[in-house]
C-alpha cells in the first residue's frame, strides 16, 4: 500500500512542478505557447486558458498535501 502512495506521491509532484513552470510570469511564460497569451492586454484579467491553468495547479497541489499527510500517516504506523 505505502508504494503505491509513493508512486502516486512522485507522479504528482512531478505533474505540480510542470504546472507551475507553465504558469505566466510578470512578462508571460511557457503558457503562451498554449494560448494563454491571446487576450492582448496586460490588465484586462485571465483569459480561459489560464484560469483552467490555475484550477488544475490547485487540484494537484490539493492531492499533493493529500498524499503527503497520507505518507505521514504510513510512516507512524
Amino acid at each position: 500500500m505505502e508504494q503505491f502512495v509513493v508512486i502516486i506521491h512522485l507522479l504528482i509532484s512531478l505533474l505540480l512542478i510542470f504546472l507551475v513552470l507553465l504558469h505566466a510570469g510578470r512578462g508571460g511564460g511557457m503558457s503562451d505557447m498554449f494560448g494563454g497569451g491571446m487576450g492582448g492586454g496586460g490588465a484586462g484579467g485571465s483569459t480561459v486558458v489560464e484560469k483552467n491553468l490555475d484550477r488544475l495547479t490547485v487540484l494537484t497541489s490539493t492531492v499533493f498535501a493529500l498524499t503527503t499527510l497520507w505518507l505521514t500517516w504510513l510512516g507512524r504506523a
